[in-house]
């Protein structure tokens, strides 16, 4: 089952991220160079490795800003506005 897919907006850009698991603590995936949090689902293996996460976390999946389902940027981020995204 695929978890639902939220959107944040920060400066002007919507960011799709899901949450998955009610764990104690807080675990933030970050993804490689491309992602997409809906199809990360598709591949068994990788679905059960989320699904581990997610057994004694709060499994926090997000699309970097430009890939997945996030919204395309014409220039780079600033390492300041990748590191915005993250903090919100």
């Amino acid at each position: 089952m695929v978890p639902e897919t939220h959107y944040v907006r920060t400066d002007g850009i919507s960011v799709a991220y899901q949450l998955v698991g009610e764990g104690p603590a807080d675990l933030l995936f970050v993804p490689g160079w491309v992602s997409n949090v809906e199809v990360f689902w598709e591949e068994p293996r990788v679905a059960r490795f989320l699904q581990k996460l997610a057994a004694f976390s709060r499994l926090i999946l997000f699309d970097k800003r430009g890939t997945g389902l996030s919204d395309r940027v014409t220039e780079s981020a600033t390492l300041e506005e990748r590191r915005m995204t993250c903090a919100r």
